[in-house]
Formats: structure tokens, C-alpha cells, sequence
């Protein structure tokens, strides 16, 4: 598994985390939000997914990375 931190403009609240774990698990990812620090820290096989396709995902769905 791979593991990456990626920083996330836009969030603001719960529904925010939510939202991104969500877009994240229709990948095949998990994410771990941290709205203090504006980030979200992904784990997800590399192999099956791409960084890019996990960046498009997140901005698809109004966010900034």
C-alpha cells in the first residue's frame, strides 16, 4: 500500500471530510482528514489507482489539492 499527504484547499467542516472520504472509497482508497491542518492523508494501492486519479477525484468534487 501506498501512502501519501496531500493538502486540501476548501474544506471547512465534517461534511467536507465526509465528502472527501466518500470520493475516496468509490476508488478503492481510504483517507484520513485533518481540517486543522487543511490536509488529507490517503493510503491506497498503487498498483489499482493513480495519484493523479485520486487528485481528480477530490477536485471533481469542489476541492482544491
Amino acid at each position: 500500500m501506498d501512502k501519501v499527504i496531500l493538502n486540501v484547499g476548501g474544506m471547512s467542516c465534517g461534511m467536507c471530510a465526509m465528502s472527501i472520504q466518500s470520493a475516496l472509497l468509490e476508488l478503492g482508497a481510504k483517507g484520513e482528514v485533518d481540517l486543522a491542518e487543511k490536509t488529507v492523508t490517503i493510503t491506497y494501492d498503487g498498483n489499482a489507482i493513480s495519484l493523479d486519479q485520486i487528485k481528480k477525484a477530490i477536485e471533481d468534487i469542489g476541492y482544491e489539492v
